[in-house]
C-alpha cells in the first residue's frame, strides 16, 4: 500500500506532493517549536519547592527545616543546615535519612565534639527526640506532623496542571506522522516501507512509555518527549541518508527504553545503588580494557581511534555504556563530605578510564569523561584546588598525547582555517557548512538535501547537525540544540531543592556529558572548536550512543522535583504519611 501511495504522489499526485512538500518545510518548523515550547514551560517555571523530611530544634525553640536526604550542618553559609554559634565548626557533622526512613549523624572532623543523649560519636543511629550536642550547642530531631506533610503535598507543583503531557505527545505524533508522509513522496520505492515504519513503530513505543509512567502514577513526560523529538530527527536522518539502517536503530531506541527504566529502576533505592556502583566500577573500566585489548589483537581501528568491537555486521563502542556506570560511580556516594578517601578513589578510577581512552585514541569521549568528572568531583568536594590541580594534571597529559598521536594535532591544525584548505584538511567541514548554508531556515524538505550525495566521511554521525540544518532548516536545527540547553537549566533548577545527592549529582554529570557531546559536535561542524567526532546526543547514527543517551535521561529524570514526577522517587502512600503521626 506505501508503495502504491507513493507511485500515486510520482505520477497523478505529483502537483499535491509538491504542494504538501513546500507546506511542510514551512510548517515543520513551527510545530516542532510549539512542541518545545510546551516541553521548556513546566520544566522552566515550575516553583522550586524543598521537602521538609523533619526538624531541628534549637535551645531558643527555633525550628531548622531538613530539606534534604544528606545534610551537612555547620555554621558555613554553604552548608545544608546553618547553625550560626562560634563553637560550631563551618562544617560540622552530617545528617542523613534512608529510604526507610531512620536516620544518622556523622562527625565529619569538627571543632568541637559530637555527642547523642550525652555519649560521643563519630557515626550514630538517631531517634525522633535524641538530644544533639555539637560544639555545646544542643539541638533535637523532631519529625514533620502528618499535617504538614498533607499540607506539603497539597502546595507541591503538580505538573500535568502546567501542561497537559498527553497533549504534547499528541502533537509529537502529528509531527512525526506527518514526516512519514513527507519520506512516502521522497523515498526511493524500495525503502518507503523502511522509512514510514520506522516512524509508525516509535510513535507506538512513545504511546506505550506514555502509559506505562500513567500507571505508575507519573505526572509528567516532557522530560521524555524530548528524548523522543530528537529521536525523531535522528531517525530522519537515517531515513534519508541510510534507510537500510533505520530498524537497526529503532532496535537501539528499544534497548535504550529498557536501560531507562532499569536504571530508574534501581534508583527507586539508593541502599541498592550505593551496593550497585561497585558493578558498575569494574563493568565500566573491564568494557574499556576489553574493547583495548581486543583491538589491538584483532587490528580494530577506526580513524585513529580504537573504541570499537565488532561482532560480523554490528559494532559497539562500549566506552558509550561506560559513561552511565561512570555516573553511577561517582554519585552514588551518601557520605560524600564525610571522608575524602572516597573522592581519592573516584579521582584514580577516573585517571584510570581516562588512561585507556588515551591508549584508544578516543579523546573527544576521554574529553567528555573528564568534564563530567570535574563536575562530580565538585559537587563532592566543593574544593576549588581540587579542580585546578586536576585541570593542571590533565593539561600535561594534553601535551603528552599531542605528541605521542600526531593525527589529532592534524585536527588542531585545519580548526579555524578550513576555507584555506578546501579539497585537504578541511574538506568536510566546508561541505557540511556549505550544506547549513543551502538549507537556510527552513530547508530543502527531508529526504531532499545534497549533503548525502557528497563524498564526506560521517555525514550521519560527526556531521549530523550540518544534515538536519539542510534538510529542516537552521530553526529546527537550532531547537535540536536547544532541547539540550533545556535539559540542562531544568536540571540546575532541580538540583539546588533535590532530595538526594544521588539524585543531584547523577542528573548534574548527566546533563554535563549531554551539553559537552552537543558542543563538541556542533561547533566542531561549524569549525568553531576542533571537530573530536563525538555524537549528537539521540540524533547522530548509531545504536551505542542511542542507549547511552536514554540511559542518561534515566538520570535527569530522576532529579525531578516536582510531585509525583521523578521515576526513581516512589509515590506517597496513605501508608507513608501515617508513619508521621
Amino acid at each position: 500500500m506505501l508503495q502504491t501511495l507513493h507511485a500515486f504522489f510520482a505520477t497523478d499526485g505529483a502537483a499535491v506532493a509538491a504542494v504538501f512538500g513546500t507546506l511542510w518545510r514551512y510548517l515543520a518548523p513551527a510545530l516542532a517549536l510549539l512542541i518545545l515550547w510546551r516541553c521548556a514551560k513546566p520544566l522552566l517555571r515550575f516553583r522550586r519547592e524543598p521537602e521538609t523530611w523533619a526538624w531541628l530544634v534549637m535551645p531558643d525553640g527555633r525550628q531548622l527545616p531538613v530539606t534534604h536526604w544528606e545534610n551537612i550542618i555547620g555554621r558555613s553559609r554553604g552548608c545544608d543546615i546553618i547553625v550560626n554559634f562560634p563553637t560550631v565548626s563551618r562544617s560540622h557533622a552530617v545528617l542523613t535519612r534512608y529510604d526507610d526512613g531512620s536516620w544518622s549523624l556523622t562527625d565529619i572532623g569538627g571543632r568541637g565534639a559530637v555527642s547523642v543523649n550525652g555519649q560521643p560519636v563519630s557515626v550514630c543511629a538517631l531517634e525522633y527526640g535524641d538530644r544533639i550536642d555539637l560544639g555545646g550547642v544542643e539541638m533535637m530531631l523532631a519529625p514533620t506532623t502528618a499535617e504538614e506533610v498533607e499540607e506539603q503535598n497539597y502546595y507541591r507543583t503538580k505538573p500535568a496542571k502546567l501542561a497537559w503531557p498527553g497533549l504534547t505527545l499528541l502533537l509529537l505524533t502529528v509531527f512525526q506522522l506527518l514526516t512519514a508522509v513527507q519520506f512516502c513522496i521522497t523515498s526511493k520505492p524500495e525503502q518507503v516501507s523502511q522509512a514510514v515504519l520506522a516512524f509508525v513503530v516509535l510513535i507506538g513505543l512513545e504511546w506505550m512509555l506514555f502509559f506505562t509512567l500513567k500507571l505508575l502514577r507519573r505526572s509528567s513526560f516532557e522530560v521524555e518527549t524530548i528524548g523522543f523529538f530528537l529521536t525523531t530527527m535522528g531517525l530522519a536522518v537515517i531515513a534519508s541518508f541510510r534507510p537500510s539502517a533505520v530498524f537497526k536503530q529503532l532496535v537501539c531506541v528499544v534497548g535504550g527504553i529498557v536501560i531507562y527504566l532499569l536504571i530508574a529502576w534501581s534508583m527507586r533505592d539508593l541502599a541498592r545503588a550505593k551496593k550497585f556502583r561497585y558493578v558498575a566500577a569494574v563493568c565500566g573500566f573491564g568494557m574499556l580494557v576489553m574493547t583495548l585489548l581486543l583491538s589491538y589483537v584483532f587490528g580494530w581501528q577506526t580513524n585513529g581511534a580504537r573504541s570499537w568491537i565488532y561482532l560480523g555486521s554490528f559494532s559497539l563502542q562500549p566506552s558509550e555504556l561506560a559513561k552511565l556506570c561512570f555516573i553511577y560511580v561517582g554519585a552514588s556516594t551518601m557520605d560524600r563530605l564525610v571522608t575524602k578517601r572516597n573522592l581519592i578513589s573516584f579521582i584514580a578510577y577516573s585517571a584510570a578510564t581516562c588512561g585507556c581512552l588515551a591508549l584508544m585514541g578516543d579523546f573527544g569521549t576521554a574529553l567528555i569523561f573528564f568534564t563530567a568528572f570535574l563536575v562530580i568531583a565538585f559537587l563532592r568536594s566543593g574544593s576549588f584546588a581540587t579542580i585546578a590541580l586536576a585541570c593542571a594534571a590533565t593539561g600535561f597529559a594534553g601535551v603528552a598525547a599531542l605528541s605521542i598521536r600526531p593525527h589529532i594535532m592534524r585536527r588542531f591544525s585545519t580548526w579555524g582555517h578550513v576555507w584555506e584548505d578546501v579539497q585537504g584538511g578541511g574538506f568536510d567541514q566546508a561541505r557540511a557548512m556549505m550544506c547549513v548554508a543551502v538549507g537556510g531556515l527552513f530547508g530543502t524538505g527531508a529526504g531532499n538535501g545534497i549533503f548525502k550525495l557528497q563524498p564526506v566521511q560521517a555525514p550521519d554521525t560527526d556531521y549530523v547537525f550540518a544534515y538536519v540544518c539542510e534538510e529542516w532548516g537552521l530553526i529546527v536545527g537550532v531547537l535540536t540544540v536547544v532541547c539540550i540547553i533545556v535539559l540542562a537549566v531544568f536540571v540546575l533548577r532541580s538540583c539546588v531543592v533535590g532530595r538526594s545527592s544521588f539524585y543531584a549529582i547523577g542528573a548534574c554529570a548527566a546533563v554535563t556529558i549531554l551539553t559537552v557531546q552537543t558542543m563538541l559536535n556542533v561547533l566542531g561542524t561549524m569549525d568553531i572548536l576542533p571537530l573530536t567526532g563525538v555524537t549528537f546526543p539521540f540524533v547522530s547514527n548509531g545504536g551505542s550512543s542511542m542507549l547511552c543517551s536514554w540511559g542518561l535521561l534515566a538520570f535527569i529524570k530522576a532529579a525531578d522535583t516536582r510531585q509525583n514526577a521523578s521515576l526513581a522517587v516512589k509515590s506517597a502512600s496513605a501508608g507513608e504519611v501515617e508513619q508521621y503521626e
